[in-house]
């Protein structure tokens, strides 16, 4: 049977219809009766933010706030470049008019850290109220001793000196002033020292090495010198004495080197492991590593290293990777020993559960491997798609509707900071109005955060539904929201072009930007399907697109079309393969030759687990996720996932209308588990029978269309 929703939703398609009509109705201007205020409040704000004072005022008469609702960013623009000059009665005056909006929130933010540098801080106690800002957090400190106030370390800095963040120079004052009078005992800068460079913070952890004075200061700039130059750290460490912390410094230097070089930090090993008498934490720390990072790389003696490690040096990374090192090597009896060692959290992943039904199928237990595999392919994810696959049972995906309100519905549509957000889109003015957006959502509970989320769904701002129902494990079914088909006939009409499968554009555009239309990632990638401007320039030309420059990749339209032509070229690289074509799109094409010449002959489902890339890795398996779950958006049932990957070497067919087809239905006792959310991040960073089928097949006639 096919999926339904399940999530009350009482006569949702009349309510909704209502509902949405009474927002519309309730907006205070048509998109069509703001054209002019839109083109006169940018001339008006780009006046504001430059001489001469006031020109601006002309420019934005007739738009108060009455009229239009980012008219206090104009003000707001001409009051920041006269900062330095401005008196506390104009501030205060801006602040009452605004208040409770966020152009206010900012001006108050901008006058108290002028005020911190005027170090007027009877005015700042005045003035500040409650903030996440640590600078700003830590100047309200300053304040108080400044008023001759004694600090409770506990109470007031403890709070702000948390997780492994460098300091603002403000909360380093602070610091030095607890210091100076005792307040912040050695032990408390070395917990925060320790904690930072387990977590391979230099510059927090320096942070804390600058409280410290004496030959405590010395060992405690080793600690910092061995995370920023481990190497240069390794080779002074010959000349150390045997020291506690010194060891620290020596096992800090080694884990970072490892992480670079596992085959020079294995050599320094053994070089200077007799030089000192290490305590079991510090031995543990560095064999750790060095096994760790000796199995990313692949080395030959990387199981040898997992297998011989202390217990206590085990943990999940060296767990995980003892399983995929057994894999690579076609090892299933020792596959299944490494996943019998997984802790129980990871015991309980789809992931090592569906591994464990593929070796005991490997070792033929089958009826075990059958109990299992139907388990798994109760979750809407790569391995329960897969699990499915493998059990020939049809994809269990149970949607989610999100009950209507048509009365809060139209509250929000007249919530000020709301329409802010929406009139900074209109504008396409985004990173103002996510500001906006997230400002506003502060002031909502969370069922007004679902209608807001689902309103701004259905205006077509498709991130802020992506990024705020799949973060609430409660609304991660709501598959319509989360899985917007935007630009459907743009991303049809491009994937026929370059000969790709929609569901498959639609996926790589989903894992890559989470829809949104000016993503700038810190590699340089730009857009809805993240591309680089040297790729999309030589593209452009090869298929005569306009292009002008990087900039250009924020218009969808010619995002969709050079990102498709490009995972077609792609795919065209891998014998039209979705699954390596993806691997090679996030990673480069480099890398995955490497491993194809390393592991290529390995079943496509032990290959992706065995990338040595985490990102690379999940998002292969995210990417293909997605895919199925937009072919079943589009089309009702999906493609198999295992049919999107094939093994290396043999070609692959774009589905057609006489490809089989998988059914999907929402089981009763259906777990749904939907795949990770989160955009991929910037670069990849590092982290093997029968006559049994060599990857999954499509389910049988019965379960096709």
């Amino acid at each position: 049977m096919r999926s339904t929703p399940v999530l009350r939703r009482s006569r949702r398609a009349c309510t909704a219809l209502v509902a949405l009509a009474a927002i519309a109705v309730a907006l205070p201007l048509a998109a069509a009766d703001r054209t002019s205020q839109r083109a006169q409040f940018r001339a008006a704000l780009a006046a504001a933010k430059k001489p001469p004072e006031g020109a601006w005022r002309k420019l934005a008469a007739g738009l108060d706030v009455d009229h239009y609702p980012l008219y206090p960013y104009i003000e707001l623009a001409a009051l920041r470049p006269r900062i330095g000059k401005l008196e506390r009665a104009e501030v205060e005056r801006f602040l009452e008019r605004w208040r409770g909006t966020l152009p206010a929130q900012d001006l108050r933010e901008a006058w108290l850290r002028e005020l911190a540098r005027r170090g007027d801080w009877k005015a700042y106690r005045a003035t500040y109220s409650p903030s996440d800002d640590r600078d700003l957090q830590c100047n309200a400190l300053l304040a108080r001793i400044a008023a001759d106030e004694k600090l409770d370390y506990g109470k007031d800095m403890q709070p702000v000196w948390q997780g492994e963040r460098a300091l603002p120079a403000s909360c380093n004052a602070v610091l030095r002033g607890l210091r100076a009078q005792g307040l912040v005992p050695d032990a408390e800068v070395w917990e925060h020292l320790e904690r930072a460079a387990d977590a391979g913070q230099a510059d927090a952890a320096d942070d804390a090495a600058a409280l410290l004075d004496g030959s405590e200061r010395i060992t405690a700039d080793r600690i910092v010198a061995a995370l920023r130059e481990p190497a240069a750290t390794i080779a002074k460490a010959k000349d150390w004495a045997d020291e506690a912390r010194t060891r620290d410094a020596v096992s800090y230097a080694l884990v970072r080197y490892a992480r670079r070089n596992s085959d020079a930090a294995e050599t320094a090993w053994a070089d200077i492991g007799a030089r000192f008498k290490w305590s079991d934490g510090q031995k543990n720390r560095i064999l750790n590593a060095i096994a760790l990072y000796r199995a990313t790389s692949y080395s030959p003696d990387a199981l040898a290293r997992l297998k011989a490690l202390p217990a206590a040096a085990d943990d999940d990374a060296t767990r995980e990777w003892r399983v995929r090192i057994a894999l690579a090597g076609g090892d299933w009896a020792e596959t299944l020993a490494a996943l019998d060692r997984l802790s129980d959290t990871q015991k309980a992943d789809a992931r090592w559960r569906y591994l464990r039904a593929r070796m005991l199928g490997k070792l033929g237990r089958d009826a075990e491997a059958a109990a299992l595999y139907a388990d798994v392919a109760r979750e809407a994810n790569f391995h329960g798609f897969l699990a499915a696959d493998w059990s020939a049972r049809p994809y269990s995906i149970c949607p989610l509707t999100l009950a209507a309100d048509a009365k809060t519905e139209a509250a929000l549509a007249q919530q000020p900071d709301l329409e802010r957000a929406f009139e900074f889109r209109e504008l396409g003015m985004l990173p103002e109005a996510r500001r906006e957006w997230k400002f506003a959502l502060g002031k909502l509970d969370a069922s007004e955060r679902r209608l807001a989320a689902d309103h701004a769904y259905r205006r077509g701002w498709y991130d802020r539904a992506v990024f705020a129902f799949s973060a609430d494990p409660e609304t991660q079914r709501l598959y319509e929201q989360r899985f917007p088909l935007g630009l459907a006939a743009l991303v049809k009409r491009e994937a026929a072009a370059a000969g790709i499968d929609p569901s498959w554009a639609y996926g790589i555009l989903r894992a890559e930007s989470a829809w949104m239309t000016d993503a700038h990632s810190h590699a340089d990638a730009y857009g809805l399907m993240q591309l680089l401007p040297g790729v999309a320039k030589k593209l452009a030309k090869a298929e005569k697109l306009p292009y002008s420059g990087a900039q250009d990749l924020f218009d969808p339209t010619l995002n969709v079309q050079l990102g498709t032509r490009f995972l077609g070229r792609m795919a065209d690289a891998y014998d039209g393969s979705p699954w390596l074509a993806s691997a090679a799109y996030n990673a480069g094409q480099a890398p995955v030759g490497r491993w194809l010449d390393a592991r290529g002959s390995l079943d496509p489902d032990f290959f992706v687990e065995t990338i040595p890339y985490k990102e690379t890795r999940e998002y292969v398996a995210r990417v293909l996720a997605f895919s199925v779950i937009y072919d079943w958006r589009m089309n009702g049932d999906a493609l198999a996932l295992s049919a999107r990957m094939p093994k290396v070497g043999q070609p692959y067919r774009t589905p057609d209308a006489s490809t089989p087809r998988k059914e999907v239905v929402c089981a009763a006792t259906a777990v749904q588990k939907p795949p990770a959310d989160a955009p991929a991040s910037d670069a990849p960073s590092p982290e093997a029978g029968g006559g049994e089928p060599a990857a999954p097949q499509p389910s049988s006639p019965s379960a096709s269309r």
